[in-house]
């Protein structure tokens, strides 16, 4: 059955049932995303000023630390995106009351319509599952969308040193290079990093970790 993404057949693979049986037969620790602590994407905000009351996105964050860190750090304006309902809810059970200052998102990112503005998109993992050229086209449009006036992108790809595929799907890699031509119309290039994540098989993943400001468009 093929997944259909604003009305254009664009993939025979079910992402949905794909990612909502990996979340339901593994724990937060039994994959290979995983990190106790999102120490690169958390100074990519510290770097960037970003204040307590900016409204940030997490997308694919599914049930991963990063809201938790937020939270303590007393950031009021937060909202998690996954196509994963099963996902958002491990995070929701882990949070308990404190789930209720956290906006809770499911959706597809390559079919993504965003119904307000954000101050900060952040992405750890996720654009890389995009390799057909309507779903990048797609996410960068929602991007583009959903970002404010001098808004940020913050977002994390597997490097060209990186896996070629990650729980049985094909990535697509991205360099310091690739990634800010891939983004230039609309988001200017603020920095790039590389960052190695060792997994809890203790395997190493090379990432390509950018930010970018929102272009202004005259």
């Amino acid at each position: 059955m093929c997944v259909e993404f604003k009305s254009v057949v664009m993939s025979c693979f079910d992402r949905h049932q794909h990612w909502e049986k990996i979340y339901q037969s593994k724990s937060l620790d039994e994959v290979s995303w995983y990190q106790p602590s999102p120490a690169t994407s958390l100074d990519f905000l510290k770097q960037l000023n970003v204040p307590l009351d900016a409204k940030i996105i997490d997308i694919g964050g599914g049930d991963s630390l990063l809201v938790d860190h937020l939270l303590k750090l007393g950031y009021t304006n937060i909202s998690v995106l996954d196509i994963s309902e099963s996902a958002l809810d491990k995070a929701k059970d882990r949070l308990g009351e404190q789930a209720k200052k956290v906006e809770w998102i499911v959706a597809d990112i390559a079919a993504f319509e965003p119904s307000q503005q954000y101050d900060v998109w952040h992405d750890r993992a996720t654009f890389h599952f995009l390799t057909q050229e309507e779903e990048i086209g797609s996410y960068i449009h929602s991007a583009k969308q959903a970002i404010c006036e001098s808004g940020v992108l913050v977002i994390g790809t597997f490097s060209d040193q990186g896996p070629e595929k990650c729980s049985g799907i094909k990535i697509k890699q991205y360099t310091e290079q690739s990634l800010p031509v891939l983004l230039k119309r609309f988001f200017k290039k603020i920095k790039c990093i590389r960052v190695n994540h060792q997994t809890p098989f203790n395997t190493i993943q090379n990432f390509v970790f950018c930010s970018f400001r929102k272009v202004q468009m005259v």
